[in-house]
């Protein structure tokens, strides 16, 4: 998956376990896309939604395009189709109702062809020993980095 990174979500690894990713289109206006190609633009506290038989980005920040007139630009927090394959959005539905996961954005970026795409995670939670244990061996990998290049 190429491409120039608009936002992304870091926070996502630590507090999940991302076991499936799916690139996902959205649906946006022209205010929105002039906003995103300005790049910015927030996804940290967002999540993915099933509303009916389609899924729908929740919460993502999108700030207002400056240059747009106020009848002409966009509400930044508004709910966004995702835009995925029937047998996709099947499949994300089945996992999120069935097994109880989460469908967490982790990257937006443009596309090789100049169209904005969303990156959209399984996710399962993690409990506080879980983020723990994470934390411990990012420390250790970084301390096993840093005393392999002094001694080596």
């Amino acid at each position: 998956m190429a491409g120039k990174t608009i936002a992304e979500n870091r926070r996502a690894r630590f507090d999940y376990f991302l076991e499936q990713t799916f690139e996902a289109g959205l649906a946006l206006t022209g205010s929105e896309v002039k906003s995103l190609r300005n790049g910015k633009a927030n996804i940290a506290e967002s999540y993915a939604a099933v509303e009916g038989d389609e899924i729908v980005l929740v919460n993502a920040d999108i700030p207002k395009y400056a240059q747009a007139g106020p009848h002409f630009n966009h509400e930044p927090r508004r709910p966004r189709k995702l835009l995925l394959k029937r047998r996709e959005i099947d499949r994300l539905m089945g996992a999120v109702q069935r097994e109880g996961l989460t469908l967490i954005p982790t990257k937006l970026y443009w596309s090789d062809k100049g169209l904005a795409k969303l990156e959209v995670a399984l996710a399962k939670g993690k409990k506080i020993h879980d983020k723990r244990e994470t934390a411990a061996e990012r420390d250790w990998q970084r301390d096993k980095a840093r005393l392999m290049r002094d001694k080596g």
